[in-house]
Order: structure tokens, then sequence, then C-alpha cells
């Protein structure tokens, strides 16, 4: 995508102002994070209601997300050609129109569909949000503009479990839904209102290999993660999505090295600080969105909270990441990229690690410590990642910056749910006890498909009930646990990684990394122009 290079006139912000600008795109991008996490507080209920399997949680709450990381690139180009806002707009119809149906939904796969329409829409309007503020906003306070964004993108999901905990201690599930729709209008409207227009001055032909090998490349992957665990990992249907995953990665980089206006160059991930961001931005949305689904169902169905109680029980995280995600660019400039995303990895993957010691047992203020943790970690991680992706690149190629931004958000949050509900699914199933086979058919099944709906089945059992309730607590918290300690290792893996590559200092206003010298140059140099949003 082609951004007004330095030397063009900026965007007037409008008569709304910056202030404005900031609270249209914010408003639009905490519908767009509450969506990933609002359902979570519902699964239990979604289980019960629906006969929904461990799996069939997992895709009701994936498809979403998977649908909007997979789509969010090409969406981007989109609204590169044809503008911005008006792309944001017709996604928050896209958006609402689809969760009005999702209220009516009969079954998990209606609820799946309308989900998956759900993240389209979310698409259409996520790339729009940062790209339109990185645009507006003069170079002085774009980082404050920048923390912003990325605080509200961290803390959307608390907020957005907040309402659905309010909702879901009024009325049923289907609540979400119908308040998602008459949100995504309000947000239309405040985009029409305050935002103002913005496009590629160039426009570029739209590349249709790389939406579809992008698309192909994410979709498959999570599939194969969730199914796998589900079906087997030597299924022919499993192993054949992830060879085609493998073959769209492979695509992606040949078209994308030989296109001459690709949706992402590969050759951005050259760019040490932009490496170092996109590593570190993925890996904190794999291990919260992973977390939140996961989670919420421990507070729920082990510490027996209701679903208001639940989401009120999360507000540290979001008490925390706030002032940690504008206390972050301070601590950029005073130490580096280089020592602040490694120190927000190694904080959140503390609070991951606190949480694998938790049994069956644990009171919330053992939670909360983790919470804590966890929270500092995302605030720093979250804020530094993004700065440092968006300060890689120069004036003229925001739209790179922030399209890559959301994309990797966004495909974090689907592997992290992917990945942690496999993980899950997988060893809870294994931690039940053989004395299963006891039980009718019917209830066994429905013990084996989900937490929630063992813990229904013991409720009508009686006294023979309450050994089960207990089985099954003790198989959630050895499921829990190990999808706590395989995110921490990949926390931790990930901090290594960004130490080994991030520059201590990147120059926002030359786009080039302060410490990579020339061969970021070279690099940048033969980086041709991208076309995303």
């Amino acid at each position: 995508m082609n951004m007004p290079a330095s030397g063009d006139s900026p965007i007037h912000a409008g008569r709304a102002g910056t202030r404005g600008v900031l609270s249209a795109m914010c408003l639009s991008l905490v519908l767009v994070v509450a969506s990933v996490s609002a359902l979570n507080l519902a699964l239990p209920d979604l289980a019960v209601d629906l006969d929904a399997t461990n799996s069939s949680l997992t895709w009701i709450a994936d498809g979403y997300t998977v649908a909007l990381a997979a789509l969010v690139l090409p969406m981007g180009a989109l609204g590169d050609l044809f503008g911005r806002r008006k792309v944001l707009i017709l996604g928050n119809l896209v958006f609402g129109a689809a969760a009005l149906l999702a209220a009516f939904s009969d079954s998990t796969a209606h609820l799946i569909v309308w989900r998956v329409v759900m993240g389209v829409g979310a698409a259409m309007i996520m790339p729009g949000t940062l790209s339109t503020i990185t645009s507006v906003f003069p170079a002085g306070r774009k980082d404050r503009g920048v923390a912003t964004w990325s605080g509200f993108a961290a803390a959307g999901a608390i907020i957005g479990m907040l309402i659905a905990g309010g909702l879901l201690e009024q009325w049923t599930w289907r609540s979400i839904f119908v308040v998602s729709a008459i949100t995504s209008l309000a947000c239309a409207l405040a985009a029409l209102l305050l935002a103002p227009e913005t496009r590629s001055s160039e426009p570029e032909p739209f590349d249709r290999g790389g939406a579809v090998t992008t698309a192909l490349m994410v979709g498959t992957l999570v599939y194969g993660i969730i199914e796998g665990s589900d079906r087997g990992w030597t299924r022919p249907e499993v192993l054949a999505a992830f060879a085609v995953s493998v073959l769209g990665l492979v695509g992606y980089a040949l078209l994308g090295l030989r296109s001459r206006h690709p949706l992402l160059d590969p050759r951005l991930f050259g760019l040490r600080g932009f490496r170092a961001g996109t590593i570190a931005v993925l890996t904190q949305f794999m291990a919260v969105f992973g977390f939140f689904f996961v989670g919420l169902q421990f507070l729920q169905l082990i510490l027996g909270y209701g679903p208001l109680r639940s989401a009120v029980a999360l507000i540290p995280v979001a008490a925390v990441v706030l002032p940690a995600s504008q206390l972050a660019p301070r601590l950029v400039h005073r130490l580096g990229h280089k020592a602040v995303m490694p120190a927000g990895l190694l904080c959140l993957a503390a609070g991951m690690l606190r949480l694998t010691r938790l049994d069956a047992g644990s009171g919330y203020p053992a939670f909360l410590v983790a919470l804590i943790l966890a929270g500092a970690g995302i605030g720093l991680v979250g804020s530094s990642g993004t700065s440092a992706i968006v300060d890689s690149l120069g004036p003229d190629r925001q739209g790179v910056a922030s399209a890559m931004n959301d994309a990797t958000r966004e495909v974090g949050s689907a592997v992290g749910i992917a990945i942690m509900g496999s993980v899950f699914s997988s060893r809870y199933r294994s931690a039940l006890p053989s004395t299963l086979g006891q039980l009718p058919s019917g209830a066994a099944e429905t013990v084996r498909h989900s937490a929630a709906g063992g813990l229904e089945v013991a409720s009508h059992l009686g006294a023979r009930g309450l050994r089960l309730a207990d089985d099954v607590r003790d198989a959630f918290m050895a499921g829990f646990t190990d999808a706590m300690a395989v995110i921490s290792v990949i926390i931790v893996l990930a901090a290594l990684a960004c130490l080994a590559s991030a520059p201590r200092r990147i120059r926002p206003a030359a786009g080039r990394q302060a410490d990579d010298g020339p061969a970021a140059e070279a690099a940048d140099a033969r980086t041709p122009s991208v076309r995303v949003p």
C-alpha cells in the first residue's frame, strides 16, 4: 500500500480532531476485540444448551478469529482501494447482521457459520482502526495514539466480558449477539461522523494470489490444530490440513517475492524491529486469548462464579494493562525495544507459569497474583511490540505496519485458542477416570464432551454425582495446567527470540532501525510498495 510520503500534506482529522478520530477508531476496535472474548463466558451454557462438544466450543470461539485473521490483509487492501472508512462502516453492517442472525441459532453448526460471517465483518473493520490513527496523528503524538490503541486492544477483551457477564446474569447467551448488533450500528455512526476518509494515494492492483495463500495458510493451520486434538493427529484430513497450510506459506513467500505489489512483502521480515515486534505481538495474543478461553471456565466451573463475577474477577488485568501500555513508550525511550519487549514477555510467562500451580482447591487470591503479573506483561508487550512494527517503517509505509500488526494479533488469537483449547481438551479427556464407563452411554459421552456437561450430569446423580463432580474438576485442572505450561514455554522462547533479534533503538522518522546498519537499509531499498491497509 502507498501512504502519503513524508513530504505530502498530512490527512486532516476533521472537525472532531484527533481525539474524535481516536474515540471512533477505539470504539470499533473494542467491538472487534470484545467479540473474541465475550462469548467465552457463555461456553458452559452453550455446552449444555446446544449439547456442544469441547471441539465445537473451540470452533464457536475460533470460527470468528480464523475468518478475521485470514481476511484482515485482503480486506485492508480493499480499504486501500475504496477508502478505509467506507470499508469499516460496511464491515460494521455485515458484523451487525451476522450477530443478529447468530442470536437465533438453534445448533452449533448454525452458530459457527454466523460467527465466521461476523469474523468477515470484523476483518473489514480492523485494518482501518490503526492505520487511520497513524495517518491522522502528527509525528510527535503518534506514539501516544498507538499506545492508547494498544491499551484498548488488550482492555477491550475485559470490557467485552464485563458487558457479557452483566447480560448473562439477566438473559441467555443470545443477548450477547443482540447487543453486539446494536453496538455495531453505533460504531458505524461514530466512524461516519468523527473519522476522515483515508485511502492509498496511488491505487495498485489487488494481490489475489497473496489473499488466497494467506487465507489458506491461516485457516488450514487452525483447522488442523483443533481437529487433530479431537480426531487424532494422524487422521488424513488433519495431515492434509497441515500440508495445505505449509503450501500456503510457501506460495505466499514465492508470490510475494515475485509480485510488484504484494499484500505483505516477505522481505519486511528482514527488518529486525519489524520481525521482533511481530514475534512479540503474535505471542502475546496467543497467550491472552488462549488464557481467556480456558481461564474463564476455571472461574465458572472450579470457583463456581457466575458470568458477571467471572468478568469482574478479570478487571485487575485491565487495571494493570492500561497504565503499563502508557508507561511502555517511556521505558522504550530509556531502555530500548531490546530490553522492554523480552521483559514484558517474561513477565507474561511468569503469570502463566503461576497458573500451573493451581489445583481444584485453589482460591481467587492465587489466581489474582497470576493476573497482575500477566497484565503487566501484556501492557508492556502490546505497546512496545506495536511501536516496533510501526516505527520500523517510514511515514510512507504506515499502512504496511498497521496491517501487519492487525494480522499478527488476529493470527495469534486464533492459533492461541486452537493450541490451548486443544491441549486442554485432549488432557481433560485422558484424565477422566476409567469408571466413567459405568455411567449410561449418553451420560458418559456428555462428560467426555466438556467439563460443563460433566458437572451437569453429576448434579443429577445424587450422592454418586459428588465423586463424579470431583473427578471432572480434577480432569479440568489437568487440562488447564497443561495448557498454561505449553503457552509458558512458547512465551519464553519468544522472549529469547526478541532478545536475539530486536534492535535497541528504532528511528521512527527514517523508518529504519538505528542499529541494523547497512543491511537494513539495503533490505528497505529492495522492498517494493506494499498493498495493505
